[in-house]
Parts: structure tokens; sequence; C-alpha cells
């Protein structure tokens, strides 16, 4: 199974090369320091799975993962999460994530997980986590925005959420002001909400960024 890892902290990433590199049928073929990386190096490199930390830099994993899958479909995404929140879970499933560890588990069950998302199985990490997917699965309360955001929208969205300024968030994505205002006001428009508080309050329950 060849793997791309894709957390912010090299030691994180050493320490899960070191315990995937010593499975017989495992191979970490490349890494990734943000999301925006692992979503060009995962298109690049088509990997049969990729690891993602739910918290990084430019994109979230759960945006990276929303875009590797809308991308390359075939490849296989788990999530890494310090979160034991069932709103991570329910949105990294809605990102088409097939698994979810928990970081402080990872040592017992990311083999496990790898392994489980490589047969085309869910791995989630206890039986009351499993329980809600079940429920959510058999929910039909999946609905997004009329219009899905793009991937640059997200990455606004989020930016806005941490309280960047529009001039910071253009220095950020290497893009006009002008250009940040359009796409807070397509942003906007497309969720039908009116400010930041309400935009930060959707950034969180999307997991874009931390309560």
């Amino acid at each position: 199974m060849r793997i791309l890892i894709a957390d912010d902290h090299g030691i994180v990433r050493s320490g899960l090369r070191l315990l995937l590199d010593r499975q017989p049928d495992m191979e970490v073929v490349a890494e990734a320091s943000d999301g925006a990386e692992a979503v060009e190096v995962a298109l690049r490199e088509r990997p049969d799975l990729c690891i993602l930390d739910v918290a990084m830099p430019r994109l979230t994993g759960l945006q990276a993962a929303r875009e590797i899958k809308a991308q390359a479909p075939g490849v296989a995404v788990l999530i890494l999460s310090m979160h034991k929140d069932e709103r991570y879970v329910f949105e990294a499933l809605k990102a088409g994530a097939s698994g979810y560890v928990l970081k402080a588990e990872a040592d017992q069950d990311l083999v496990e997980a790898a392994r489980a998302v490589g047969r085309g199985e869910a791995f989630l990490t206890n039986a009351a986590e499993r329980s809600l997917i079940r429920d959510w699965m058999a929910s039909s309360d999946t609905a997004g925005p009329r219009e899905a955001l793009t991937p640059r929208e997200q990455e606004v969205v989020k930016l806005i959420a941490e309280a960047h300024t529009n001039a910071q968030i253009a220095a950020v994505l290497h893009v006009a002001e002008k250009t940040v205002e359009s796409h807070r006001a397509n942003v906007l428009r497309k969720l039908g909400m009116r400010d930041r508080v309400e935009l930060v309050r959707y950034a969180i329950r999307r997991g874009l960024v931390e309560p």
C-alpha cells in the first residue's frame, strides 16, 4: 500500500512514517506539511491512501480530503485528529474520508485503520463513534449550501474565521484585496449569511477552524 502522510508537524510525520514503513505491506511514498501541498502531492503521486491531519495550514485536512476525493476518487483518505467531537467525525465522512483515527490512539489504531480502509472498509476508533456514524448515515439531514464552496472560497472562510483582515487574507493567498472581497461576497450569498459571526459559526461546524 502506497501512503501519503500530511501533517504540519515534522516530528509527527516522522513518527507516522516510522510506524507505517515498519509494516511489510506498507510504504510511505510522500509527505506534505499543509493541506494545499497534500492535494498537490496526492494528485501527482496518486497513492493508495492519504493520511491527513485535520488541522493544517492553508487547507485543513477536511478541505484537502474534499479536493482529493473530487479529483482522484480512487485515492482513499484517512483523517487523523485530536478531536473526539462527533462533529469532526461527521464532517470527515462528508468530505469523503473512509476512516477517522484519534492521534492519542494512533500507535494502536493507525495500522489497522490503514489496512481496513485499503480493503474498502470504514474505520472509526471506537464502537460509540461507529454508532454515531450509523445514525448519521441513516439521516437525510446532510444538506450543505445549494452551491458548493470552491476550495479557494473555503480557504477564505477559514481565514475570515481566524480573524484575518481582507488585506491579510489577500497577502496570504497572493491575490488582490478586491478579489478577497469578491470571494467573501460569493460565500455569504451561497451560504445565505450576512456577517462574519455567522461565517465563524459555519466554519466551526464544518471543522474548518477549532472552536
